[in-house]
């Protein structure tokens, strides 16, 4: 059975079926994308939730659906989850989140990334956590900013990617260890 962890605004929870449709939508918002590899179509989309929910099979966590109390079941996503890729920092569990638009500005990424960093730290022993995203992808790293992490430039790295997506190579690695008591 998943965790489900709880701030006081939102409930991280297990992905439903009915989870897609929203996660669709959000995928297929050139807003959301920016910065992200795009999504072709709902296939893909439903295949990424259907990878979501793997991950929490084999390993216990993942990234949670995200729902804000009395307002909707499905405002985005924000988790953990192991790096697929190989790259200078992995093996590597990464801190992620997306949000529909409609719920940006409200610091909902910022409250249900320190329940998971919380999450993280406390149940699952890690010792660290890092974060990934494009140099210009502003909003997301001011969420890093504000959890505490870290970032050094010598961090950042290109990451490997098809010919027609080269803009989106760049990126900057923030990291976050356990507080010191």
């Amino acid at each position: 059975m998943q965790k489900c962890l709880k701030t006081p605004r939102l409930i991280l929870r297990p992905w439903t079926e009915a989870d897609k449709a929203p996660f669709w939508r959000m995928n297929a918002n050139p807003q959301v994308t920016r910065f992200l590899l795009p999504v072709a179509d709902r296939a893909g989309s439903d295949a990424r939730a259907n990878d979501i929910i793997e991950h929490f099979t084999q390993h216990g966590f993942g990234l949670w659906a995200v729902e804000i109390t009395g307002i909707t079941p499905f405002a985005g996503f924000t988790g953990l989850r192991h790096i697929p890729y190989p790259a200078h920092f992995t093996p590597a569990v990464e801190i992620a989140w997306r949000f529909d638009p409609a719920f940006w500005g409200n610091g909902f990424a910022t409250e249900a990334a320190q329940a998971c960093l919380d999450f993280g730290f406390s149940a699952l022993g890690l010792s660290e956590i890092v974060a990934i995203t494009r140099p210009d992808n502003l909003r997301s790293r001011a969420v890093m900013t504000r959890l505490g992490m870290r970032h050094h430039p010598s961090d950042d790295f290109e990451m490997q990617l098809p010919p027609e997506h080269e803009a989106l190579r760049a990126h900057v690695l923030y990291r976050a260890t356990p507080l010191k008591n």
